[in-house]
């Protein structure tokens, strides 16, 4: 079964920084993009940033130049920088992972992370 588990949120002041950490495991089949997205309250669950196993990464146009994407393919983890943060950046944060498999894609989802950046 997969599973993956985030840490890292929390509340921190306008102007700060947060790292959230996704381990992932349980799969048969490596990830293939793993990525990060957020929901705010009444707003939908938008891409965040996402980087592939080869490193190439995707920002959403807010947090790009704030936020930085990173993995370890090897303990299967992807990872959040996130700096200059400000009052619009609270949401709940989700690990998201692909799992390609033939013609199939499988999207996985960790339970959230909060984040309150605070004015």
């Amino acid at each position: 079964q997969v599973q993956l588990v985030e840490s890292g949120g929390g509340l921190v002041k306008a102007g700060g920084s947060l790292t959230l950490s996704c381990a992932a495991s349980g799969s048969n089949f490596r990830f293939n993009t793993m990525g990060w997205y957020r929901q705010a309250p009444g707003k939908q669950r938008d891409m965040v940033a996402a980087i592939t196993t080869g490193g190439s990464t995707n920002y959403a146009d807010s947090v790009k130049g704030r936020f930085t994407i990173a993995r370890d393919n090897a303990k299967n983890t992807v990872y959040l920088q996130m700096d200059s943060l400000t009052p619009e950046d609270t949401a709940v944060y989700y690990c998201n992972a692909k799992v390609v498999w033939a013609t199939l894609q499988f999207d996985y989802w960790g339970q959230g992370t909060q984040v309150t950046v605070s004015s």
